[in-house]
């Protein structure tokens, strides 16, 4: 007789793998076929979730800004996160109360996070314009003109996902020997040529890793326009993410919702896969 105790020990995660994970994929795959509102019973529709899904500007206007988000946001993530991980590397006081406070927002609820920037980046009487003013220049219209809106999102947004790129970034270059640096200065290298030609090809693994990570979490985008700007002025801050929110929950379009959430997951797919790709050749 067969041996049933392996079967009895994996039951509860095959179920929880099937009531959480399959049914609901199966059901948004079949959803995007169809037309429901909740209430109302389910209208099949066949393909008309789709091709309005290529009609839709708004939705083309949603992938636009969330691509304008990611080109802004993800130089300025690695860049930050890696400059405050050389800093810290370094022989310094305090060393880890900085590693602390650096990594503190990433804990904190992004709900509170953007609160608080919100209340920063306020015209008459958020703490930026008030400096600005202080210092004779004019206040900034950081989330009311379209064409810097989704820049202050992206700067809130490093800010808030800094510190978990930080400490990356630190593992990286805690693995990069001290021998090289040593024979570097024996043959007369200075800092930057150190910095350029040994610390920058020894983390490279790790750069990568930070720019899908950030790609995926920068695909993500949600929370920041819902509460700053609720993907205003003129849709300037509409994400896909938040597009499709509002397309299930606003105006409870739940089958177009799951087609567009469908397509842009495997948009998330194919990008990550071509980084992929380019990391495996770069490697």
């Amino acid at each position: 007789m067969r041996n049933w105790k392996p079967y009895l020990l994996i039951a509860p995660y095959l179920l929880h793998l099937a009531l959480f994970v399959a049914f609901p994929v199966v059901f948004s795959i079949a959803l995007t076929f169809h037309r429901w509102n909740i209430i109302a019973p389910m209208e099949f529709t066949g393909l008309d979730n789709y091709a309005h899904l290529f009609q839709d500007r708004l939705f083309w206007k949603a992938i636009l800004n969330t691509l304008q988000f990611l080109l802004i946001h993800i130089p300025l993530q690695v860049v930050a996160a890696l400059t405050l991980a050389y800093l810290l590397n370094q022989s310094i006081r305090a060393k880890g109360f900085f590693r602390a406070a650096f990594f503190l927002p990433v804990v904190i609820s992004g709900v509170v996070v953007t609160i608080i920037w919100q209340q920063l980046f306020g015209l008459d009487t958020g703490l930026l314009n008030r400096l600005l003013a202080s210092l004779g220049f004019g206040r900034v219209e950081w989330l009311s003109n379209p064409s810097i809106a989704i820049v202050s999102i992206a700067i809130m947004a490093t800010w808030k996902n800094v510190g978990l790129y930080v400490i990356l970034f630190l593992v990286g270059l805690q693995t990069v020997p001290r021998t090289y640096y040593e024979a570097a200065e024996v043959e007369g290298a200075n800092n930057w040529q150190q910095f350029r030609y040994i610390t920058l090809p020894a983390i490279n693994p790790t750069i990568f890793m930070v720019v899908i990570l950030s790609t995926i979490g920068g695909f993500s985008l949600f929370i920041e326009p819902y509460i700053m700007t609720d993907g205003g002025p003129l849709n300037s801050t509409l994400s896909a993410m938040l597009y499709i929110y509002k397309q299930a929950f606003g105006y409870y379009h739940m089958g177009y919702s799951a087609t567009l959430g469908l397509f842009f997951a495997m948009l998330i797919m194919a990008v990550v896969a071509l980084q992929k790709r380019f990391i495996e050749q770069e490697e």
